[in-house]
Formats: C-alpha cells, structure tokens, sequence
C-alpha cells in the first residue's frame, strides 16, 4: 500500500481492522457509558448553569464555535488531505469526551462543573455537532467536495447522535429521578466499569492495527498533536478572557480539549466508510487524547491554584 504513487488513494486505502462486530460492541459501550454518566446527573446540575449563565455560555463558546473555528483555521493553514481535514472537523464538532470529568478532578478543576458541562453539552451536541460538521466542512472547498459527493444528510447524522448520546442520557436521568438511590450504586460500578471496557476496546483496536499505526502514524501524528494541545488552549485562555477562576479555566480548557473520539469514530464509520484517511486520523485522535489528557491533568495537579 505504501509503495503506491497516488497519494490520494494510498490515505483512502487506510483501512482500519475494526469488524461489524467490534463496531456493535463500541456502540453499545460509548451508551453505557452515556447511561452511567447520566446516573449523576441531576436537574439541579442544569439549574446550576442557569444561575450562572457567563459560564454556561463560556462553555458552549468554546466547545461548540471556537473550537471548529480554530479547526477551520488549522485546516485552512496547513492544508492537510481532504480525508484528515474532515476527520478534524468531525472530531471538533463532537462534545466533550466522558472522561473529561474524570480529568477534571485530577486537576482540581471545579468538577461538579464539569459534569453539568458535560450533561448540557450532550444535549447541545444533538444539534450542533451535525450542524458544525456540515456548516465547517462545507466551508473549506476539498472537504466539500467529499461532502457533496456522499451528499450527508444532516437529519439522519442527528439521528445518530441522539441514538448513542440522546436517549442513553434521557433514560439516565429517568432512572437517576425515579431510583436516586438505586441509580447512585449502579453509577460506582457502571461508570468506572463502562469506562475501562472502553478503554480496553481501545487498546484491543490499536494492537489490532499497530502495523498500521507504526507505518502511518506520521501522517497524523503533528495533525492530531497540534489540534488537540490547540483545543486546551482555546478552552482555557476563552475562560481566562471572560475572567473565570484559574479552577473553571481548567476545566474548561479539558472540557474544550477531549472530545469524544469515540462518537466521531461511530459517525465517521458509519457515514463514511470509504475514507480510510478520516477513520485513522480519528483512532489515532482517540488514542491520543486519554495520555494528553490524563498527563495534564497531573500537570495542573501538582500546580497550586492561582488566586483568581
């Protein structure tokens, strides 16, 4: 594959040795795991955001319009293939990556803002993330080309998006209301559980392809790096311009920075099972994010908050 001359048809050869039934198995996990983050949400979550509206809007800002449009501008710079441009842009219209609450309390972020992020994001997600997609992809002349040739329909992408976001999080928060104490011990083992069943999904995938990864990955590698470094910082600088404290800044900047590779890697297979080139850039993403995030969640760990 390597030693083709058409560079074009090598990257969307790029296959990633990922079955039907792995595929199944990852979007049953990706609802669980949608299900047990749901199990601690509770409408006083929401209510919080309410009454503090700047960083509600601070969030959504940055997760939801700056983030593709520094994604966008990245693209339109570097001029990457039309395959990965669109994998960054799928990526970047994503929500915040469950894990993400996780990280926030390693960091001694606010993580109970965090949560409530990640619960609104969702909701906001069903929306959005195909109208980011469409709207960025068709901006930038190569990707919409691709687009126009697969002609995506956005109804059927939120479709998507509601079928392994939407109703895992609506019948969560049913079950957290009806059963609060039932749904609290489920949520200690389901979640912790959900999460390592992913991850191990995950790891199971990459050894599958490591051939692949150690021939390719340079194709990506800066790609991916420079997005995601690039995502924290546009969620932690956009909380610090709007004067946030140094403890929502870090959360911010983890909830605009890990994205949930493994939705945009469900979308990107099961719309766009021909680009070879948009599924890597996407595993590798997945990949990629779960070290970044967890080695500056340590960073800012043994950081001392500053007074703000």
């Amino acid at each position: 594959m390597l030693l083709k001359t058409d560079q074009n048809l090598v990257i969307d050869d790029i296959k990633i040795n990922f079955d039907t039934e792995s595929l199944w198995i990852l979007n049953i996990v990706l609802a669980v795991i949608m299900f047990g983050v749901a199990l601690g949400i509770r409408i006083d979550d929401f209510k919080r955001l309410v009454k503090k509206p700047k960083i509600l809007l601070v969030g959504i800002l940055s997760q939801f319009i700056l983030l593709p449009l520094f994604t966008f501008l990245i693209v339109w710079i570097i001029k990457p293939h039309p395959s990965f441009a669109l994998g960054m842009f799928m990526i970047a219209a994503c929500p915040g990556g469950n894990v993400s609450n996780f990280y926030s309390k390693i960091a001694n972020g606010n993580a109970a803002l965090s949560v409530s992020l990640t619960a609104f994001a969702t909701l906001v997600s069903l929306v959005m993330t195909p109208f980011n997609f469409h709207f960025w992809g068709s901006m930038y002349e190569p990707t919409n080309a691709i687009l126009q040739k697969i002609t995506l329909d956005p109804a059927e992408l939120f479709k998507a998006v509601l079928l392994l976001l939407g109703i895992p999080l609506v019948l969560g928060m049913l079950f957290n209301h009806k059963f609060p104490k039932l749904a609290t011990k489920v949520e200690k083992v389901l979640k912790p559980f959900s999460m390592l069943v992913f991850i191990a999904l995950i790891g199971i995938a990459f050894s599958k392809n490591w051939d692949l990864f150690i021939n390719l990955i340079y194709l990506v590698f800066f790609l991916v790096v420079l997005h995601n470094i690039g995502a924290y910082f546009v969620g932690y600088f956009t909380a610090k311009g709007f004067r946030l404290n140094q403890r929502d800044a870090r959360t911010i900047s983890i909830e605009t920075g890990i994205q949930n590779g493994g939705l945009g890697l469900l979308l990107i297979f099961g719309f766009f099972s021909d680009l070879g080139g948009m599924a890597f850039l996407a595993a590798f993403w997945g990949v990629w994010d779960i070290f970044s995030g967890i080695a500056l969640a340590f960073f800012w760990s043994k950081k001392k908050l500053a007074n703000s």
